[in-house]
């Protein structure tokens, strides 16, 4: 066994809630710029932090009008956008508990949420969402009320509380203490019913406050700005809303990933949070759009110098003369224009997710745009362990929390220890009991502990595959490495009880296009090129550079193309884009004996 700890950096306010934050941020810094809206096409607005105060205040009063007490949990289902934020600090400041419901989740998903948590309330995005309500309405016996805010909730709650008093809001604000929940987020589960994890007011402070002090430098009032287009249902987003009112910097909205390329070049955030797929589609679509234009020599020559100048920063000679020369070259011709694609000034990005991969790590390091990958999970209100912005180790998930400890047990299993860490599954006392022991929680994870407390996730236990040999094969190694390539939308490792390993492989469709092109093949679908010998050799070419990094008794021997996708709408992914491996198994099971027919 062993374990590493590390002191906390911020103190948890004694009592008080998350609402103390707006009310500071008003106080101190009333005209400094905390939110950017904007509304339609138009340019981006600040909103100042007296403003916000305001606006919170304004909403809160309407739902306390509409009968919101202290410990209501009220619904909110939306895409990113201010009014997210918006309603969420609303809620905290009628004395309520926020329910997130994934824009995407079906009305039988809806009705569990919202029926699981005994949610008297929900404030849904569109009319269509609005409809996904009221389809299961009649099984929602609490419910009372759901407002739509493109049909004006906004406005209609704040018209409905004009009469609340001051002092009505005050009472029903103060109400919640630093150990009351604060939200229930639904785990979105590979498996079962999602459970709803009980996160309190203390576990943000901890969360955020810690990671805030020990990534100051990237957190600075008035100078620093965060675009957030990763979903507000998931913790990880949740995380950055809240670190950035604490600190508080400029916080950013993107609702719509496809025009995440405009909203970067027009808001230039200095801090961005992704997941390693949103990292590796820009490497991609740069080394993609170089070799259209016939520059795909000089591309992978400075990706090349990128990588070998970032593995050089961490040995104690520094990178050599050549290398700095050459990457200096490299400077101009590649490395700003990619860094100009993702805005221009930021400097760093928080990933995590799933793994980024040694190699584009070191790559974007490289090219003077550090992503620093963490590792955390609903139950730890987001991150538990991240790497800090002075002492990167690339291809680890970083140090613990400040504040919390990070124990690896004898069979491998993460377990995690701090004020971040949740109290519990809503209305699930056996399954809190279950991954909770002392205080302790069992994550399901694999990893290794090194000697300075970073920590490197290995699998998951209830993921580990048995060959018919005996041979334990945990498939997420090999599996993000193969998904690393451009052309590979998903992979899933399958072998359990056969005699070897294999793959089931679903191709990105963008990318399919542009490769036809470049091959000259006249068909563009998965379908039309699935048995294509030049497209199978390089599928062959991501197999094999996800084997490199695995022993040969753990290698894909074969692999199939699907002609579907692995998507959340087909049942195959989670909303935060997780395998649900039971599923693409039961569905795909003539593929999978496919595999090994003799």
């Amino acid at each position: 066994m062993r374990e590493y700890s590390l002191p906390a950096l911020y103190e948890v306010p004694a009592d008080g809630n998350l609402t103390d934050l707006i009310r500071r941020n008003a106080s101190l810094h009333p005209e400094v710029a905390v939110i950017a809206r904007r509304t339609g096409d138009g340019p981006w607005q600040d909103v100042t932090a007296a403003e916000f105060l305001a606006e919170v205040r304004a909403a809160a009063k309407g739902l306390i009008a509409a009968g919101v007490r202290p410990g209501d949990r009220v619904g909110l289902m939306s895409r990113t956008r201010y009014e997210w934020t918006l309603m969420d600090f609303a809620i905290w400041s009628a004395g309520g508990v926020t329910v997130p419901v994934y824009e995407t989740s079906s009305p039988e998903q809806v009705q569990w949420i919202l029926g699981d948590s005994g949610a008297v309330a929900c404030v849904v995005e569109t009319p269509a969402h609005g409809a996904t309500v009221s389809a299961v309405r009649d099984r929602l016996p609490d419910l009372r009320e759901v407002w739509v805010l493109d049909a004006g909730a906004v406005t209609a709650l704040r018209t409905a509380g004009a009469d609340v008093t001051d002092e009505q809001l005050q009472e029903q604000t103060t109400a919640a203490s630093a150990d009351d929940p604060a939200t229930i987020v639904y785990t979105s589960g590979t498996t079962g019913r999602p459970k709803g994890c009980v996160l309190t007011h203390r576990n943000f402070f901890a969360e955020c406050g810690n990671v805030v002090a020990r990534l100051s430098p990237l957190f600075r009032t008035g100078e620093s700005s965060l675009l957030l287009f990763l979903p507000l249902a998931h913790v990880l987003g949740r995380l950055a809303q809240v670190a950035s009112v604490l600190a508080p910097i400029k916080l950013a909205h993107a609702p719509d990933v496809k025009n995440l390329t405009d909203d970067l070049a027009s808001m230039r955030p200095t801090l961005l949070l992704g997941v390693p797929r949103v990292f590796e589609k820009v490497y991609n679509s740069a080394r993609a759009k170089a070799r259209y234009d016939g520059k795909g020599k000089i591309f992978d020559r400075a990706a090349e110098t990128a990588i070998a100048y970032s593995r050089a920063l961490g040995t104690p000679a520094g990178p050599s003369l050549g290398l700095r020369l050459r990457h200096r070259l490299f400077d101009k011709l590649v490395f700003g224009k990619l860094r100009a694609v993702l805005g221009g000034r930021a400097t760093h990005a928080v990933s995590g997710g799933a793994p980024l991969g040694e190699r584009l790590g070191h790559f974007y390091r490289g090219i003077g745009f550090t992503v620093l990958e963490g590792y955390g999970l609903t139950e730890t209100c987001g991150a538990t362990t991240f790497n800090p912005y002075d002492r990167t180790k690339v291809g680890t998930v970083g140090q613990p929390l400040p504040g919390s400890t990070v124990r690896v047990a004898d069979d491998g299993e993460v377990l995690l220890y701090g004020e971040h860490v949740f109290t519990g599954y809503w209305n699930n006392p056996e399954a809190t009991a279950e991954a909770v022991t002392d205080g302790w929680f069992h994550t399901g994870d694999l990893g290794t502990l090194d000697e300075d407390g970073y920590l490197t996730i290995t699998g998951r236990k209830k993921e580990i595959i048995i060959t018919a040999g005996g041979k334990n094969v945990a498939p997420a190694v090999i599996e993000d490495r193969i998904r690393a390539h451009a052309l590979i939308a998903e992979c899933m490792v399958v072998g359990d009880g056969r005699p070897f390993v294999a793959a089931l492989v679903t191709l990105d469709e963008e990318f399919l296009g542009r490769w036809a092109a470049e091959h000259g093949k006249t068909g563009t679908t998965v379908a039309g090129l699935r048995d294509d010998p030049d497209l199978l050799a390089e599928v062959q070419q991501a197999i094999d550079d996800g084997n490199a990094a695995v022993s040969k008794a753990e290698s894909v021997r074969k692999f199939r193309v699907l002609t579907a996708q692995f998507t959340e709408e087909s049942g195959h992914l989670t909303p935060s884009l997780k395998l649900k491996r039971g599923a693409v198994t039961k569905d795909f099971a003539g593929e999978i004996e496919a595999l090994y027919a003799k």
